[in-house]
């Protein structure tokens, strides 16, 4: 018995030695973390490279000995011209190069923080031929939020650099309100594109309140500090107001639309519906039935295609977060697509 207990009390003594430790190491990490929280990192990738390398790997696996032989001897050939020809001082002008930037939105739109930081790199190396491709996927969020990341998209088109929307699965209202402001959006056959409308909603917990008998109090100065409340006994004057904020946002909305693509029939398109792709086209909601794969192997025929990529080092609570609120909006986007029916 004397033993266990000795063996105890050790074994007390190194957890808690090892916990102090940890803390310390927590504690530093979380130090460094949060005086790095706002570093980023630029990332280039050359996918006109990439292409190619796949092209040459299917040549080497699909053809017999002689026919790969045959093939890598022109293509020697092909980049030996080319090495003379720039020698000599007469060689083909650099392509122009396709700046490619992926936005994948949640409610809150927080990818903004990446995106201006890659609006921004472009417009310090595009030259006049370059021009830029975003794929967008959001269904939507809030209002400030998708419209700051529709107002970078509007810094590219500023400065003349000539942009384009790809919409592989959806681009619904705030989504869409980024969409918009290129000068050619893309989509697929079956991606879901439009719903031009506003939308809010909010529980209210004062009957249960009540019924427990718990008060609740809040005080503002204004009459519409708060038109509605979570907590509170809301009221007509309170509803209307809300209401009517709700149809000027939209009015804003539909101005927005309207600026980048005069020819819409917003009466038509702008009731809070989505369409499909194909339905889009008719609508004039985007310009071509594609996908972003096409457009840019397509693009990298004659052009160098760059990925371009901003990523943000975070700490683990924002990485929570972040998780937390793509989850969310994955099932917002469900709910979107759950009355539709299957092909």
């Amino acid at each position: 018995m004397e033993f266990l207990y000795e063996y105890g009390l050790f074994f007390a003594k190194a957890i808690t030695v090892v916990l102090a430790i940890g803390a310390v190491v927590i504690l530093v990490v979380a130090s460094a973390a949060k005086q790095n929280s706002d570093k980023g990192e630029l990332k280039l990738t050359n996918m006109s490279e990439k292409l190619a390398n796949l092209k040459h790997h299917l040549k080497e696996e699909l053809l017999d000995k002689k026919q790969f032989k045959a093939y890598e001897k022109e293509q020697k050939a092909a980049e030996k011209a080319k090495e003379k020809a720039d020698k000599n001082g007469q060689g083909e002008d650099p392509k122009p190069r396709v700046f490619v930037i992926d936005f994948k939105g949640s409610i809150d739109a927080n990818e903004v923080a990446s995106l201006r930081e890659e609006v921004s790199a472009v417009l310090a190396i595009a030259e006049p031929k370059d021009e830029v491709i975003v794929n967008v996927e959001s269904g939507g969020g809030m209002v400030h939020g998708y419209g700051l990341a529709a107002s970078q998209l509007d810094r590219l088109r500023q400065a003349n650099i000539p942009l384009s929307i790809c919409v592989d699965k959806v681009a619904a209202s705030g989504g869409y309100m980024m969409a918009c402001v290129a000068n050619k959006v893309y989509a697929a056959p079956f991606a879901i594109v439009g719903s031009i409308g506003v939308i809010a909603q909010i529980p209210n917990f004062n009957r249960l309140l009540k019924k427990h008998d718990i008060d609740y109090e809040q005080h503002t100065a204004g009459n519409f500090k708060r038109t509605l409340t979570v907590f509170g006994e809301n009221t007509d004057e309170g509803r209307e107001k809300f209401q009517k904020e709700l149809e000027e946002t939209h009015v804003l909305f539909k101005d927005f639309i309207a600026n980048y693509r005069p020819d819409v029939d917003l009466e038509k398109v702008a009731t809070g519906e989505h369409w499909y792709g194909q339905q889009a086209i008719d609508l004039g909601l985007i310009d071509e039935i594609s996908t972003s794969d096409d457009v840019i192997m397509k693009l990298a025929e004659d052009k160098t295609v760059i990925k371009l990529r901003y990523q943000i080092k975070k700490k683990l609570a924002d990485k929570i977060a972040h998780g937390a609120s793509l989850s969310f909006n994955a099932i917002f986007n469900r709910i979107a697509e759950k009355n539709q029916p299957l092909k």
